[in-house]
């Protein structure tokens, strides 16, 4: 499962670096995703779309919303920050339940 959501996020990656090479950040420089060569119909475009982070413009353009992908990669670093205080968490209450120079029974 790790390594799903791991491609899952190199797609998106890429997509935003797509439309960031391409200078399309606003309504007004928006592209036609088939003229930069990608595929919003993938994973990483369609996920991007429903976050907002891609934007449709007139015409089937699309931009890149640089406010909405920080937010976005701001909201992903702390989730995973909680996620690894509750891991480390997790693992003090272990160590606390078997002290040194004892074994657990299971």
């Amino acid at each position: 499962m790790g390594s799903a959501v791991t491609i899952i996020l190199i797609k998106e990656r890429q997509v935003v670096d797509a439309f960031a090479r391409a200078g399309a950040t606003s309504a007004s420089t928006a592209v036609h995703p088939s003229d930069i060569a990608v595929d919003l119909g993938g994973v990483g475009g369609r996920r991007l779309i429903s976050q907002a982070v891609l934007r449709e413009a007139e015409g089937g353009r699309y931009y890149l919303d640089l406010v909405s992908w920080e937010a976005l990669r701001r909201q992903r670093r702390r989730i995973l920050f909680v996620v690894l205080l509750i891991i480390a968490l997790f693992a003090l209450f272990l160590a606390g339940q078997f002290p040194p120079g004892t074994r657990p029974s299971f």
